[in-house]
């Protein structure tokens, strides 16, 4: 093994998913010189590949919370994004569907909340206005969001890329951050890139870690930064079904949330 390289620059991203990507190009518009390190061979080869693609509306999150206000904001940005870009994109919207008369009165929690977060479109449907919308349904009654969408995640992320390296960004994949420390003047990596023995040392005053599941592993990898920073991973395990033969639903399809999640869904 050789001596490794030492490089400086303004910005490190580390995480080529929808997050590190929007983070890399939001940086590299604003005039930062900016390196984006992604450990496999492609963008988003993890949860950004493996999610339902659902722009949403803003419905479930604590009012006044950082996700609710995120949530509602990122909507509107995303859909003028996704039409100014020409990314794949659907306003389909979303049912809420409650299956007994008991749920059917737990529709206008869900209302009160989304009006709490600015999400004014939600709209109380009877079980018979909701099968009129969609005939395979059986429901006792559902809340109707017109502003929840689908989104090409990967025309998205291919979207971003290209934006941040129209700014200048470099991109470099199969390179993984292996370890590093904290330092006077920001923090200083070690990456490697894959089949190569050699390693890379690379400072930058501001690193932004959007590792995904790997971002706690990678701050404890990190000497100098407090444990006590380091957020616990919490694991939520998600299963996907394929649906065989034309879809029987113009809109997705949702029950009223449960505790932990948002219960199974049709996309």
């Amino acid at each position: 093994m050789g001596k490794p390289d030492r490089h400086q620059t303004g910005c490190v991203v580390i995480g080529a998913g929808v997050v590190g990507l929007a983070c890399a190009r939001a940086l590299a518009l604003a005039g930062q010189d900016v390196v984006l390190l992604e450990r496999h061979a492609a963008i988003g080869a993890e949860t950004s590949s493996r999610n339902s693609e659902v722009i949403h509306a803003g419905l479930y999150y604590a009012p006044g919370s950082l996700k609710a206000r995120f949530c509602v904001d990122g909507k509107h940005r995303l859909y003028a994004y996704c039409a100014e870009r020409g990314v794949a994109h659907r306003r389909c919207g979303k049912l809420i569907v409650a299956v007994t008369p008991g749920e059917a009165a737990k529709l206008e929690g869900v209302k009160a909340r989304a009006e709490a977060n600015g999400v004014h479109d939600l709209k109380l449907l009877s079980g018979a206005e909701a099968m009129a919308l969609e005939p395979a349904l059986s429901c006792s009654g559902a809340a109707l969001s017109p502003s929840t969408g689908i989104v090409d995640s990967h025309g998205l992320m291919t979207s971003l890329l290209g934006d941040f390296e129209d700014a200048g960004g470099l991109y470099a994949r199969t390179s993984a951050v292996v370890g590093g420390r904290m330092t006077a003047r920001g923090g200083e990596l070690i990456v490697q890139s894959e089949g190569d023995a050699d390693i890379a040392r690379l400072s930058a005053p501001l690193i932004v870690n959007a590792a995904g599941l790997e971002a706690s592993r990678l701050l404890q990898a990190i000497d100098g930064f407090p444990p006590a920073l380091v957020p616990p991973l919490r694991l939520a395990k998600g299963q996907y079904f394929a649906y065989r033969g034309r879809a029987p639903f113009q809109r997705l399809i949702y029950p009223l949330p449960v505790d932990g999640g948002l219960g199974v869904h049709v996309t």
